[in-house]
């Protein structure tokens, strides 16, 4: 599988905002993600979504479908 992590560009601006209500949310509908998995490191936003929508399975129009409605 080829990621290409420009696609979640979009997704980077929506994650800055309230990062830490987000990611409450996340825990709480994948028990699967850990701290580690959510940790917000600048500059590295498109790599922690990309490896977020592969551990919890869900294609990429998913993926950014359940970031914006979070």
């Amino acid at each position: 599988m080829i990621l290409h992590l420009n696609e979640y560009t979009m997704n980077t601006t929506i994650v800055k905002g309230n990062w830490n209500e987000q990611k409450s949310k996340l825990k709480q509908m994948f028990a699967i993600l850990t701290d580690d998995d959510l940790m917000l490191v600048e500059g590295k936003q498109d790599e922690m979504l990309a490896k977020i929508q592969i551990k919890i399975g869900k294609t990429k129009d998913e993926f950014n479908k359940l970031i914006a409605g979070l």
